[in-house]
């Protein structure tokens, strides 16, 4: 039974690779659509104590943070990938500290990919201040698997990989759980103190990552960072983050310029973390400072 699958997977790719060979033309160039979702622990920042109809109306100010459209035009070796401007509500998030100052380092712009060169470039901004972080495409290692699934009209194939996360992925925060949490309930809270918010997260070293790719688009591209599979990646399962492709345009009538962007700062990711994370030192001693005035 294992060898007939296994045979099914070859076949498969050899077929696609031959049917393929007249659309996927060195001109060629796609369009992928990607709803992304990310959920959060209310429970873990003390939607224990809200109400139903409080925890409803937090997560409806938070949609717009959680919930984005993103596009990703293709070719063979380049992609850009970044955020529906059409449907980008101005403004949008939850009316906190999390939600605005806070939050600004965690919305990027366009994202440049190339795997023939292996380079990354994120344009980002950062409190007013405008950086182009860039660095090496690191590629996971990825353990592919039989298993299959139908996404539109692709067949796809389940891959497997372990990704360290990176310390300013807000995707992955969680609250600090300790001994304590019982008696820290009890004290007044203030949603808006970024002192008490930065001090009571934690982050995991490393997620499972689910991916699901189709060889029928035979391009080792994927949405956000992404990629390193013998086809298109179409879902991404990873922590808490869903990232779903709704649709598919290849060798759409208008091209898209697949450009690496070029304005800002140029930093590394280590760089760009440390002066994150600079100024969350100096926000949380600014904050503790006001409340030891009080």
């Amino acid at each position: 039974m294992k060898l007939l699958k296994q045979q099914y997977v070859i076949s498969f790719f050899l077929i696609t690779l031959i049917s393929s060979t007249s659309v996927f033309a060195q001109d060629f160039q796609g369009k992928a659509v990607y709803q992304t979702k990310t959920t959060m622990d209310m429970e873990g920042w003390g939607g224990g104590q809200m109400s139903e109809q409080k925890k409803k109306q937090m997560m409806e100010r938070m949609r717009n943070f959680l919930e984005k459209t993103y596009i990703l035009n293709f070719n063979k070796t380049e992609s850009i990938y970044k955020e529906d401007e059409k449907l980008a509500a101005p403004g949008g998030g939850p009316g906190s500290a999390m939600g605005g100052a806070f939050a600004s380092s965690f919305s990027g712009g366009p994202q440049y990919k190339n795997v023939k060169t292996q380079e990354i470039l994120q344009d980002q901004e950062f409190f007013g201040k405008r950086f182009l972080i860039k660095d090496e495409l690191k590629k996971l290692e990825w353990t592919m698997t039989n298993e299959t699934k139908q996404i539109g009209q692709y067949t796809c194939f389940k891959a497997v990989a372990i990704k360290e996360v990176d310390e300013n992925d807000w995707r992955s925060m969680r609250r600090r759980r300790n001994n304590d949490e019982a008696k820290e309930s009890k004290k007044e809270s203030d949603t808006t103190n970024v002192k008490q918010i930065t001090e009571e997260i934690e982050m995991p070293k490393t997620i499972e990552v689910v991916a699901w790719y189709t060889p029928q688009i035979p391009v080792n591209q994927g949405p956000g960072e992404y990629w390193g599979l013998p086809g298109l990646i179409l879902e991404v399962n990873a922590d808490r983050t869903t990232i779903l492709c709704t649709k598919i345009v290849l060798n759409p009538s208008e091209k898209e310029t697949i450009s690496a962007p070029s304005k800002g700062k140029e930093v590394t990711q280590k760089e760009y973390n440390e002066i994150v994370q600079q100024k969350m030192t100096e926000m949380r001693e600014m904050y503790g400072g006001r409340n030891r005035g009080r």
